[in-house]
């Protein structure tokens, strides 16, 4: 059985690095997706308000990088605002540990007993651990509130990751509109050919992210599909009932 000296390396190491493939993954999703839903019910609902593709790819283009930025903004303010209370819980439990450390000290004990150590070693550990308030503080972020730390270098790449993902999104449901000048391709062909490519990207995107992480491709390829459909589809019948005709 590990003995206290053992658990100290462990309990205070970090965590896995939130810029991992978990935490990538979940920005490109959150980035792409967004981008994607939002643009094609944009292009849907001025495609079936007006016939005029120079409309309808202008709305797009601005949608698009107006979408972009924002996003990436937002998943910079968030992780910010993460980080912000993180690092306020932690100097509440100093605090905490200042003022009141017999009842910390109880409540090390108490998350010890959970996880099924008793008896002498139960108080070994929480000796142990108490000895260094920064551990203490550590184990307090971890077991009981279930907070990790952000670290402030990695922000600006996950904004970064988040306006890139939301910006090759949003081109998607474009794309067949761009064709209309250089294949001869209708508007409202064009129009057919966006929802089946969205469709068919919402699906292999949740398919990846189950396949990647966790759960049933199929499952999680359907669920995505049809979250981003029902979204997009908002947008279509907002064009439909504002219908304006286009020369």
């Amino acid at each position: 059985m590990a003995q206290p000296d053992d658990l100290h390396p462990a309990i205070h190491a970090p965590d896995a690095p939130q810029g991992g493939i978990g935490r990538q993954l979940r920005d490109i999703i959150l980035g792409g997706q967004d981008g994607l839903v939002n643009v094609l019910g944009l292009v849907l609902g001025v495609a079936a308000a007006t016939a005029q593709l120079k409309v309808i790819i202008v709305a797009g283009l601005a949608a698009t990088f107006s979408e972009s930025i924002a996003m990436a903004g937002v998943a910079y303010t968030s992780a910010l605002a993460d980080r912000d209370y993180y690092l306020a819980e932690e100097a509440k439990e100093r605090r905490e540990i200042e003022e009141v450390p017999d009842i910390e000290r109880e409540e090390i004990r108490e998350i010890f007993r959970e996880k099924g150590i008793k008896g002498e070693l139960l108080e070994r550990v929480v000796e142990q651990i108490t000895a260094d308030k920064d551990v203490w503080v550590d184990v307090m972020m971890r077991d009981e509130l279930h907070l990790t730390p952000i670290p402030r270098e990695g922000i600006g790449r996950r904004a970064v990751v988040t306006g890139f993902a939301t910006l090759i999104g949003s081109v998607i449901p474009l794309t067949p509109f761009l064709l209309v000048p250089l294949f001869g391709v209708s508007v409202t062909m064009a129009t057919l050919l966006a929802v089946p490519l969205c469709a068919i990207v919402l699906f292999g995107v949740g398919a990846y992210k189950a396949i990647t992480l966790v759960g049933d491709w199929r499952i999680s390829g359907l669920e995505m599909l049809i979250i981003g459909m029902a979204s997009a589809g908002a947008g279509y019948l907002v064009g439909r009932i504002l219908h304006v005709s286009g020369g």
